[in-house]
């Protein structure tokens, strides 16, 4: 099996990577919203533009 992120073996201990770094790599991919399917439902988009407002206003 192959890494899915860089194409080299695996390691047992970090499989499906082959390394710590693959592994978090992959995480911040999930993290970040590269892994998210997009959808065409209007309330969705309605839902996800609400959700950025509320997170804008937010004192940091």
């Amino acid at each position: 099996m192959s890494c899915p992120i860089c194409g080299k073996n695996t390691e047992p201990s970090y499989r499906p990577f082959c390394s710590r770094r693959c592994a978090d790599v992959d995480l911040a991919r999930w993290l970040n919203g590269s892994y998210a399917v997009p959808s065409q439902d209007p309330e969705d988009a309605e839902r996800a533009e609400q959700e950025a407002r509320r997170a804008a206003s937010k004192p940091h």
